[in-house]
């Protein structure tokens, strides 16, 4: 899935990792599943600090995966696969999960862990949306920085039912 120019800069990107990221994925026996894990199996070969594994939760959408480590309490999940724009936002995602600081002031940061309540961000993407990108990592950080905040991003044409049942008419959709 991944050409060999992007695999050798993502290993590049994840050698940056300073913790484990553990990936979980939610499969069926679906070719959308099946091409899901080969990209994820691409990710990690793309990183020793990567594991993946399947998971059963009836109330995942499938094909969908969550990024977690150990060393923190963190809920981030893409349904679908990001590729196209979407791309950055997952290495993002994961050099963050992985330990990487995220480019903010203390300042903000604080802010965002001091967020109270509990919330759950949904937001519908298309691989094609330019501004899609800047919300789903938006909403990513807050869900690595805050374990009181989730977020997944959602591949609307993978998931066309909810996209029409939501009457999201536009992308981003939060």
């Amino acid at each position: 899935m991944l050409d060999d120019t992007l695999r050798a800069q993502l290993k590049q990107y994840l050698e940056r990792l300073s913790r484990s990221v553990e990936i979980t994925a939610y499969t069926d026996d679906g070719d959308r599943s099946k091409e899901m894990l080969t990209f994820l199996g691409e990710l990690k070969s793309a990183s020793n600090k990567i594991s993946v594994t399947q998971g059963s939760d009836p109330s995942k959408r499938v094909p969908s995966f969550a990024l977690a480590t150990p060393d923190a309490d963190i809920h981030l999940e893409f349904a679908g696969i990001p590729l196209g724009h979407e791309f950055s936002s997952l290495v993002l995602a994961l050099l963050q999960v992985g330990g990487v600081a995220p480019k903010l002031t203390e300042d903000t940061i604080e802010q965002i862990r001091s967020i109270d309540g509990t919330h759950k961000f949904e937001t519908f993407f298309s691989l094609s949306c330019q501004n899609c990108p800047d919300v789903v990592q938006a909403l990513n950080l807050l869900a690595v920085l805050n374990p009181n905040i989730e977020h997944v991003a959602i591949d609307g044409a993978f998931f066309q039912d909810e996209v029409e049942s939501r009457e999201v008419m536009s992308v981003p959709s939060v």
